[in-house]
Parts: C-alpha cells; structure tokens; sequence
C-alpha cells in the first residue's frame, strides 16, 4: 500500500515539474519575443534619430504650421463652400524650453515615441508568434488576420489623429485666451505631449473592432448586447469627441464622431461574424 503510495507521489512530482517547466519554457519564449520586439523598436528609434532634423521640422511641428496639409485643405474646402471661415491662416503658438537638458530630452522622447510607434506593428506580429501555438487549427485560421487588421487599423487611426484631432486641438488650444493680458507662451514637452497623446490615442481607440472579436471570442460580448446599447454608445461617442476635440464648433465633433460610429457599427459586424462561427462549430461538432 505505502508503495502505491510513493509510486503515485512521484508520479504526481513529475506532472509537477513538467508543469513547471513548461510554464518556465513560455516564460523564456516570451523574453525572445520581448527582447526581438525591443531590437525593433530600438532599430526604428535609431532611424528616427539620423533623419531628427527633418523628422522635426516636417512632422512634430507639422501641425504648428500654417502650411500643414489639414490648413491647406480646409482652406481649400472653405473656397468651394465660400465659407472663408474655413482658412486658418496662422497659428498663434510660441514655443519655449525651460529646462537645461530639454531640447536633449525633447529629442530622445520623441524619438523614442516614432519609433515605438513605427515598431508597433512589429510588436504585434511577436505577440502573434507567442499566441499561436497555444491555438487550435480552427482558431488559428479564424485570427490568421490579426496582425495585418490591427496594425491596419492602428495606420488609419495615428494618420486620423495626426492630420485631423491634433491639428484642430492645436489652433484652438493655442489660440484660446481668457484674458488679452495673458500671452501664450507653451513648453516644448507640453507641445510634444499634446501631439503624440491625440495621435497616439486615437491609434488604440481604433482597434476596437480587435477588442471586440476578443471579447465576443469569449462570449463576454455579443452582436445583440451592442445593438441595444447602441444608444448609450453614441452618448459616449459623443463625450470622448468632445474631450478629444477641446473645439467649440460642432462641426469638428461631427468629424471625430462619423469614425468612431462606423468604428461601433464594424464592431457589430465583428461579434455578430464571431457568434455564427461559433454556432457552426457546435453544429459540426454535434452539440
């Protein structure tokens, strides 16, 4: 009997151990994926530091400047409409440094922000890599797209963010004064935060159909729950276009919120596509 015993104790020991093991083993595959995903990262900042002066000029104060490609449309749209409104013509910011080391840190922080934004695909795909095998064949073949619909995605959100949100927030937030005896006079870090926060932002809220799939995959969220919330949605909707776009006019709101409906509406779609794979897979599988 204490035999038995011993023998049962081993054996259980050895489930044990080789449970640690592999759980050790996940844990070493995931500081590759870290460290590869890192190197990235670190390559696309260095290239980011070599082209700093045009990276600079052209694309950080971008939006500061009157000849910024979103200026140039709205004064083109303000044309067709005959609205001269439209024009922005100036931009009333002036930017300072008041630190010793803050043009230093201004250029290892923005470039550390572009290149992680450039490697943000690339951190994906290792993310990708380390899931999958834990997948099913099935599984597998039905998130075979995550990659290229978040990075997707991710592209059309940033370029969103940068060319629409920033540069509306930056003319009115620089050109808002409570008092004709207050000059403006703006930090370069509170430039760049308010720049790289819209653009980045606006990025991660657009992978909410991904969030979506993930959740409807785990029969968190379903199709019909987001219909009947439909409603407090588009109050939400309307809430975080009104915190992102710190302008008063209505038309700007609208502009942020169409992307952000049709954002809700695929998400629909999205768990709607999830919940019928599932239901095939328990009819094939005679459940």
């Amino acid at each position: 009997m204490s035999e038995n015993k011993l023998v049962k104790a081993i054996k259980e020991k050895g489930k044990t151990m080789e449970a640690e093991m592999s759980f050790f083993d996940h844990l070493e595959a995931l500081r590759w994926h870290l460290i590869r995903s890192s190197i990235a990262i670190v390559i696309f900042t260095s290239v980011v530091f070599y082209f700093y002066d045009w990276i600079f000029d052209t694309i950080i104060m971008g939006p500061s400047k009157p000849t910024f490609w979103t200026y140039r449309m709205l004064c083109a749209l303000g044309d067709f409409l005959h609205r001269p409104g439209f024009c922005i013509d100036k931009i009333h910011i002036q930017l300072i440094n008041t630190d010793m080391a803050g043009q230093f840190t201004l250029q290892i922080n923005s470039a550390l922000i572009i290149g992680l934004t450039m490697g943000f695909p690339y951190l994906l795909f290792e993310l990708w890599r380390f899931i999958r095998p834990a997948l099913h064949e099935k599984e597998r073949k039905a998130a075979s797209g995550f990659v290229f619909y978040a990075t997707a995605l991710f592209i059309i959100g940033v370029l969103f963010g940068y060319y629409v949100i920033t540069p509306e927030s930056i003319n009115f937030l620089s050109g808002y004064t409570v008092s004709a005896s207050i000059q403006n006079l703006f930090d370069i870090d509170s430039y760049l935060s308010s720049v790289s926060t819209l653009t980045l932002a606006t990025g991660i809220v657009f992978e909410l159909p991904i969030l979506v799939y993930v959740l409807s995959s785990l029969g968190i969220l379903t199709a019909k729950f987001m219909r009947e919330t439909r409603r407090y949605a588009i109050v939400i909707i309307m809430i975080i276009a009104a915190v992102v776009t710190p302008t008063p006019d209505m038309l700007t709101m609208t502009i942020v919120s169409i992307p952000l409906f049709g954002l809700y509406e695929v998400g629909i779609i999205v768990s709607a596509v999830v919940e019928k794979r599932k239901l095939q897979r328990q009819k094939e599988a005679g459940l």
